[in-house]
């Protein structure tokens, strides 16, 4: 990345950590002027820029999904504001997700995402991640009618009358700081009267032993989300899961390191992109004991009040 990009970057992310986004749109709109023209396409795709500016009223807009499954989740919740003014909005996005994106009744075509160009015809296109900034979203704007994303809950193993609580502790190997190594979860396990649902991808290589927690399976991703709409609890590094959780509704904690995304802003313990989710962030980098020790402390607390009140109906 070369200094100039850098310093955009920068500024950009200085604003949405601070949640002034009207910052980080006058500085997107300079950066939209300086770039028209210059093509992006000998970038990888997630650095690609798409939307020129042009508006969306009366289009036939394409939104293409070139960031991580957990992106799509999160931007994907601007499709009604799209419908209302667009012609028609067809969505370019990955195969694993185009069942629940069914879902969303305000998306008119699915297209599965592949490595070549879309075969489909349409005006304008943009990049999920860039509707944020065409609709010149606020703290306040967000759209939060959750859920966006329906399943039905898919029945677990498990005893019941105990909490049904999920975890997810590694995500994908392209940042390795927000993994928690498995060790560190040891105290979880010792939470009377919940059933621990390992939810992991790919569990065994994840350093995951036999014997911890439940582990119900390999699911597909529509089938992962049936899962998750059926526990009173998702637990979760940041990764897809909590974009899913969040997406249906499901209350979920999610474990940050200290030096977090900046889609979790600074200094909060919620979030206004899920008004389910609450944010449990390292005090000092790396320092996942203290991490865990405070969630177990909180989960009893849920424990012991779920007793006579259930966390979800």
């Amino acid at each position: 990345m070369s200094q100039e990009t850098q310093e955009e970057t920068d500024v950009w992310m200085l604003n949405m950590r601070r949640g002034t986004f009207e910052g980080a749109w006058k500085h997107s709109d300079a950066v939209l002027k300086e770039r028209a023209g210059k093509p992006c396409w000998h970038l990888p795709r997630h650095f690609q820029y798409v939307w020129d500016g042009s508006s969306l009223q009366g289009k036939r807009v394409l939104v293409r999904c070139y960031h991580g499954l957990g992106d799509t989740i999160q931007f994907i919740r601007f499709a009604p504001l799209i419908k209302a003014i667009a012609k028609e909005v067809i969505v370019w996005a990955q195969a694993p997700l185009i069942p629940l994106l069914e879902t969303i009744p305000t998306i008119d075509r699915l297209l599965p995402l592949h490595d070549g160009t879309p075969e489909v015809e349409y005006d304008v296109d943009v990049e999920v991640m860039e509707l944020t900034h065409i609709f010149r979203t606020t703290v306040n704007t967000i759209p939060s009618q959750i859920p966006y994303l329906k399943v039905e809950p898919l029945p677990l193993p498990g005893e019941e009358g105990k909490l049904n609580v999920g975890l997810v502790w590694k995500p994908g190997d392209w940042n390795p700081h927000r993994s928690i190594p498995f060790h560190f979860l040891a105290p979880l396990a010792e939470v009377q009267d919940i059933n621990l649902y390992i939810l992991q991808e790919n569990a065994p290589n994840a350093s995951w032993q036999e014997g911890f927690g439940i582990h119900p399976g390999q699911f597909s991703l529509y089938d992962y989300a049936r899962v998750i709409k059926g526990l009173d609890l998702l637990i979760s590094v940041d990764s897809m899961p909590v974009h899913l959780a969040g997406a249906l509704n499901v209350p979920v904690w999610t474990l940050l390191h200290y030096h977090a995304d900046w889609r979790w802003m600074d200094d909060r313990e919620d979030s206004p992109w899920y008004p389910t989710a609450r944010l449990f962030r390292q005090e000092v980098a790396d320092d996942w004991a203290g991490v865990i020790t405070r969630v177990v402390g909180e989960l009893e607390k849920l424990q012991d009040k779920a007793q006579s009140t259930p966390l979800s109906s």
